[in-house]
């Protein structure tokens, strides 16, 4: 098969990417074989491929929000079967039996591992995924629109949840890419006032083509003052910024998994009156279960850019220089094989 492997990180702009052939993977006794029809350009994947995220498995093939038709199963799979489309996110497996998973958090497992770092991804013809944690999709929603949804709406979805954004609240939304133009769908459709805060006048007119009240620069104040915000550009320097938007008791979660260090806070003018700065960890099955229900129900689509799977580096450096409004999605355009 075709894949595409972390060959040496390092900036995009220098291709360190390496497209290769690979054998088609084995899939483990509790394993699905997906042969991939679409997968998601996320943002942590150029983390990965850039070095940001330290290397968790040499040659790694990136890529998170796949969508695919199982393959083939392994043997101890009974609720999967050949023909079946699923996805794979980001949370590839956890221990299952640590207090976090024990609890309901098993996005805080301290064993989790997770898809295109720790085990190979979607960029890829094909892919394996632990039975137990792939994801049963609709069926009316075609496979580039949903494959933005398998991390970057699930991703935003858990950081809506971490700002307790309260019932017709107003919410900021710091960055406005992949997963803040799925986040804003779902907090528009649940009644939220929301104002965008972004560099990209491409951005920010789809911003207010979905719906928000407002749209402005990434370090400008907002219109009014915000119950809760959510910081999905991975800028320290604007975690200060939108800490002094927000209202008394008023919540900002952080979304990346990577951040630029945060410059000092000022206790008078960012924390005090009870505000929270809150941090996201992954997301728990519960939550891609619970978001792909809500997006069916309110009809939560993403703006999306396809290419070619073979053209994944050059997805990842107009990612990186902010060239498209959504998500990018690669296509796999070649023929299914086994």
């Amino acid at each position: 098969m075709h894949a595409w492997e972390v060959a040496r990180p390092g900036p995009v702009e220098g291709e360190p990417l390496r497209f290769v052939e690979r054998p088609i993977p084995v899939p483990a006794a509790d394993e699905l074989l997906v042969h991939v029809r679409a997968c998601g350009v996320c943002r942590t994947d150029l983390h990965v491929t850039e070095g940001d995220l330290p290397v968790r498995r040499a040659r790694v093939t990136p890529g998170h929000e796949v969508v695919g038709v199982v393959a083939a199963t392994g043997g101890d799979v009974l609720d999967h079967a050949v023909g079946d489309r699923v996805g794979v996110a980001w949370l590839r497996r956890t221990d299952g039996t640590c207090g976090y998973c024990v609890r309901g958090s098993e996005n805080l497992c301290p064993a989790s591992e997770y898809t295109g770092w720790d085990a190979d991804g979607g960029y890829a013809e094909y892919t394996t995924v632990p039975a137990a944690f792939a994801h049963r999709l609709p069926g009316e929603v075609d496979d580039v629109a949903l494959a933005p949804l398998l991390c970057a709406g699930i991703i935003g979805y858990r950081a809506l949840l971490r700002a307790a954004l309260p019932d017709a609240g107003r919410l900021g939304l710091y960055g406005f890419g992949g997963s803040a133009h799925l986040c804003a769908q779902l907090a528009l459709a649940q009644g939220a006032t929301v104002h965008v805060l972004t560099r990209d006048p491409a951005a920010r007119r789809l911003a207010l083509d979905l719906g928000a009240a407002s749209a402005r620069g990434a370090y400008d104040e907002p219109p009014e003052p915000l119950d809760s915000a959510i910081l999905f550009a991975p800028v320290g320097d604007l975690v200060p910024v939108a800490l002094r938007a927000l209202d008394r008791g008023g919540i900002l979660s952080v979304a990346g998994i990577h951040l630029s260090d945060t410059p000092p806070l000022r206790y008078e003018s960012d924390l005090f009156y009870e505000k929270e700065l809150r941090s996201v960890t992954s997301n728990t099955r519960r939550d891609g279960r619970d978001f792909l229900a809500l997006a069916a129900r309110h009809g939560v689509r993403a703006t999306t850019h396809a290419y070619p799977l073979s053209e994944a580096q050059r997805a990842l450096r107009d990612l990186k220089a902010g060239r498209f409004d959504g998500a990018a999605v690669l296509v796999n355009d070649f023929p299914a094989r086994t």
